[in-house]
């Protein structure tokens, strides 16, 4: 009970850490008052979307907590999780909107502080992505607070072994509000993006000939409200739902596995330690004028690192205290921690134009688009070894050094601590990621506002190291992914033992039924990603023909004496994404539900097993090919390969438009579809194993 004290100061100090950040930008200068308009624009565009996003997933919220209280009245589940449920989403959605709210108010900010010099110009948009990236982790400890202490008390006359276990079994099916939260924010801010991005770069760039972020483009406010919507809002409520889900996975792991109350407050004590250790890295983070690619690269990862070193050595100490009869823990947490540094290494390989992969990419530009495509593709999927082999590795010794040799649950829980353990400097990786929007906005703000071309040099790099970041922030989302689902895979298997103990459970791959959900699991993560990749053709192509109305239509926009009409773009995007994601959101919901009602259990765990595998793999190689496309384009644009408007440049704008759905819709989207579903086959487990047909 006092591990869960230390707990709560955690996410208050998180929060308390976030208010600070927020108010530390605000105090900036807006800059003049153009600039303070385009921003008020952005704002108020990003604004008007959320609230149209909530309301349509209010409903959504309010249909399945109806349908969860029904299932409790029945009995297949507590009648705290309806309730619970309800929190997990307001929490995620609240993270998300504060963070936006941050990074639309940052951009014209980060461009007056880059008029300045290049570090004050990174400080500010490092600061505005802290505030997203330590809402997320306070909000999240804070919901798992006060649930733990409202169980604790609903089951205090019970023995403190059984409480426990019914605290984690509760605790257990909170994600799946969370989930459902990130994959709206996900999939819904991803349509929006891209559809904005794509229908100003094909128009823009591609027909017209104008410069990127150029004010006479009529989409270039909604792209400026896409990169918020999708990359800040969209990737907060993702890895908050990470956040939650690997800390409640293990928890419910630790019981299993005969840890108990001590074996519960590990995963939380080190997502708390994290806290700690992720706020002293945010100092660290500074650079000086004329800095490199490289340089600014490096003065991120310095605080990343340093965060990381600092749980190191304070995650053996929790161990010491805790579990000193099971060290073997403690290398199952440096085991993800080196997994998540290493996925973000070898993504930052393949899509950082510093190496070889993305400079390969950006040559294959002079024989034309397609084979900028063709190249694209392939790199994309040879970047997905590296990160099934760290993934694997990372098992392995979680599993032996945990103990899973002599006991298969010691085992699985050591898989879950080394989650937390990649997820544990949440704080500061979140917040190297969230930055990036923040540079592109100030960018865009630099280039409509006409500021100095030094200005716009130094937002480019900014820009172009955000693009990075972005990359690296997405494998690391994406390992974590697979980390979590392997441990929610275990949760839900040890879920339904317990729900019907005399229930033998055969899930060899010679049983039909885990055949089949085998199948279907690996087909799921296709069918995801073709239906958010329509849905973002669908949407663009309403804003290219929009865009060229207003070229053809309203006299002397071309030449700079017009203004065009943004807020039709922003109204488009609005309302494709809110119609569009449905069909994506209900596939994640409806077919684990339909499978395990159809198979059964056994069919629902192999339904599980090929989502994340083939899930995994797919949004490694969508996440790094994207990436590649777009590092490949600026890399020519810097003045190499022929600079803008050139030949080459024109092929990997193409290259580039189809990534962009890739890396910031499907790519990013499936790594929620993976935990997901399995949050919702652990909720409705006991439906599941009640009513099936074979």
């Amino acid at each position: 009970m006092v591990a869960m004290y230390f707990v709560g100061a955690g996410s208050l100090m998180a929060l308390a850490f976030a208010a600070c950040m927020f108010v530390r930008v605000r105090r900036e200068p807006g800059g003049n008052p153009e600039m303070l308009r385009i921003s008020g624009a952005v704002q108020k565009g990003a604004n008007a979307y959320l609230r149209r996003q909530y309301k349509g997933v209010g409903i959504f919220f309010a249909a399945v907590f109806v349908i969860l209280l029904v299932m409790a009245f029945c009995g297949f589940l507590s009648f705290f999780t309806p309730f619970a449920f309800l929190t997990g989403g307001f929490f995620s959605g609240l993270s998300g909107f504060i963070g936006m709210r941050t990074a639309t108010m940052a951009n014209c900010r980060t461009a007056q502080g880059s008029s300045r010099n290049l570090n004050k110009g990174l400080r500010v948009a490092f600061s505005a992505g802290s505030v997203m990236g330590f809402t997320v982790v306070g909000l999240g400890l804070l919901d798992l607070t006060v649930w733990y202490f409202i169980l604790n008390m609903a089951f205090g006359a019970l023995p403190e072994s059984q409480r426990i276990a019914q605290i984690t079994a509760n605790m257990l099916t909170f994600g799946m509000g969370a989930s459902s939260m990130a994959l709206f924010a996900r999939v819904g801010g991803g349509i929006f993006t891209k559809a904005a991005d794509v229908g100003a770069d094909l128009v823009g760039k591609v027909e017209a000939g104008i410069p990127e972020d150029d004010p006479r483009n009529p989409a270039v406010i909604a792209d400026n409200v896409g990169d918020n919507v999708g990359d800040v809002a969209g990737m907060g409520a993702d890895l908050y739902e990470s956040y939650v889900g690997s800390i409640v996975s293990t928890a419910a792991l630790a019981v299993a596995a005969g840890y108990g109350v001590k074996g519960v407050a590990v995963p939380m004590m080190l997502a708390a330690l994290g806290v700690l250790a992720s706020i002293l890295g945010t100092f660290f983070v500074k650079t000086e004028e004329d800095a490199s690619q490289k340089n600014l690269l490096k003065a991120l990862r310095t605080g990343t690192y340093i965060s990381a070193a600092l749980v190191v050595a304070a995650a053996y100490a929790a161990i010491r205290i805790l579990l000193p009869d099971h060290m073997g823990i403690y290398a199952a947490i440096l085991s993800g921690l080196a997994a998540g540094v290493l996925i973000g290494a070898v993504t930052e390989y393949y899509t950082s134009d510093t190496y070889n992969p993305t400079r390969k990419l950006a040559a294959s530009s002079r024989t034309g688009g397609a084979t900028v495509i063709i190249s694209g593709l392939s790199l994309g999927m040879l970047s997905t070894v590296a990160p099934v082999v760290i993934v694997g590795v990372s098992v392995l010794i979680s599993y032996y050094c945990s103990g899973g040799s002599a006991d298969f649950n010691a085992g699985l829980y050591g898989v879950g601590v080394s989650a937390v353990g990649m997820l544990s400097t949440l704080g500061i990786t979140l917040a190297t990621d969230a930055y990036g929007p923040v540079a592109d906005n100030a960018g865009g703000i630099a280039e409509m506002t006409h500021m100095p071309e030094e200005v716009r040099q130094r937002t480019d790099a900014l820009d172009s190291l955000g693009n990075t970041t972005a990359a690296t922030g997405k494998g690391f989302a994406i390992g974590s992914a697979a980390l979590t689902a392997l441990a929610l895979i275990a949760s839900y298997i040890d879920k339904v033992k317990q729900i019907d103990p005399s229930l033998s459970m055969d899930l060899s791959i010679t049983n039909p039924t885990v055949l089949i959900g085998l199948f279907i699991g690996g087909m799921l993560p296709f069918l995801f990603a073709a239906l958010t990749m329509e849905a973002v053709g669908e949407a663009a192509q309403s804003i290219v023909v929009e865009v060229r109305r207003q070229f053809r239509e309203i006299k002397g926009l071309m030449e700079g004496k017009a203004e065009p009409d943004y807020g039709a773009c922003v109204d488009m995007c609005t309302i494709s994404a809110q119609r569009l994601m449905v069909a994506p959101a209900m596939v994640a919901v409806i077919i684990p539900v339909a499978v395990g009602l159809l198979l059964g259990p056994e069919g629902v765990s192999g339904l599980l097993a090929g989502n994340t595998v083939t899930g995994f793999v797919l949004a490694v190689m969508m996440a790094n090919a994207g990436g590649a496309w777009d590092n490949a384009k600026k890399y020519i644009e810097s003045g190499q390969l022929g600079g803008k408007g050139s030949e080459e440049h024109k092929a990997a704008v193409i290259g580039d438009t189809v990534g962009d759905p890739f890396k910031d819709t499907s790519g990013p989207s499936i790594n929620i579809l993976i935990k997901l579903t399995s949050m919702v086959s652990i909720v409705f487990a006991g439906l599941i194993v009640a009513v099936h047909l074979l």
